[in-house]
């Protein structure tokens, strides 16, 4: 079984969704701690002046190395600003109207729940079923996984019996360090390799790596496929990826 881990992000960029589309299960990473100003409180919508944060406010004073898992939202009415910013920004992307009501019962609902990942996962299941993505999702804290880096992944990776991991390539260089971990356990690995794909935006010129909420609101029903066209080959850990022009588009899964 090969499997893919990782962090629950808010709002997460195109990539994190074909990461999880490729794999047969995908470990939401919430017991390790919470990183203030990460991507895990915050991310990126496409506006008129280029890319802008859309920030979660959390409880963090005296919680130093709270666990994501644990993290508490400090204000529930920051969802009715969002929206706004959502309105402001998307009103002329030719899929917002479509997709805006469901979304902000599900960022409202999330907002309710008082924590993170609470929040961060609802509209990570919303978007992933606007992307076509139906890999089943489950969270690292109800595992009891121990360890630390990639010790810790390799639990995890043993523990739902997977064989295969495949990686954020931004983790390369722990992995490294890490490897024994994983070959002791019989789990080999592969890095995540990804070219963002270009699509009509409200503004020009083409900016990447927003919130998959911006391919969402602009591609509506191609959102699945223009995703899976930025896929390429995993690669080895130590490894070089091709020059974009070299490489040839990943064809695992392309047409589910």
């Amino acid at each position: 079984m090969t499997i893919a881990i990782a962090q629950p992000t808010f709002l997460p960029w195109t990539g994190w969704f074909d990461l999880a589309d490729q794999v047969d299960l995908l470990v939401i990473l919430d017991d390790v701690a919470f990183s203030k100003q990460s991507w895990q409180q915050r991310n990126r919508i496409r506006t008129s002046k280029g890319l802008e944060f859309l920030t979660v406010p959390v409880k963090t004073s005296g919680r130093m190395g709270q666990l994501i898992s644990d993290c508490e939202l400090a204000d529930q009415p920051f969802a009715e600003k969002m929206l706004k910013s959502l309105r402001l920004n998307y009103a002329k992307a030719p899929f917002f109207p479509e997709a805006i009501d469901d979304l902000a019962v599900t960022l409202k609902a999330g907002a309710n729940s008082a924590r993170l990942v609470e929040l961060n996962c609802s509209l990570i299941s919303w978007m992933a079923a606007r992307l076509g993505v139906s890999t089943p999702m489950v969270r690292a804290s109800t595992m009891g996984a121990g360890g630390e880096r990639g010790e810790h992944v390799a639990a995890i990776c043993a523990h739902v019996g997977a064989d295969r991991y495949i990686s954020p390539a931004g983790s390369e260089g722990y992995l490294i360090e890490d490897r024994e971990a994983f070959d002791r356990r019989g789990i080999s690995i592969g890095l995540h390799v990804y070219e963002h794909p270009q699509y009509v935006q409200c503004s020009m010129p083409f900016l990447s790596h927003a919130s998959a909420l911006d391919l969402i609101f602009n591609s509506g029903p191609t959102a699945p496929q223009l995703m899976r066209s930025g896929r390429r080959p995993s690669r080895a850990l130590g490894t070089k990826a091709l020059p974009p022009d070299q490489q040839e588009p990943c064809r695992e899964n392309s047409e589910s």
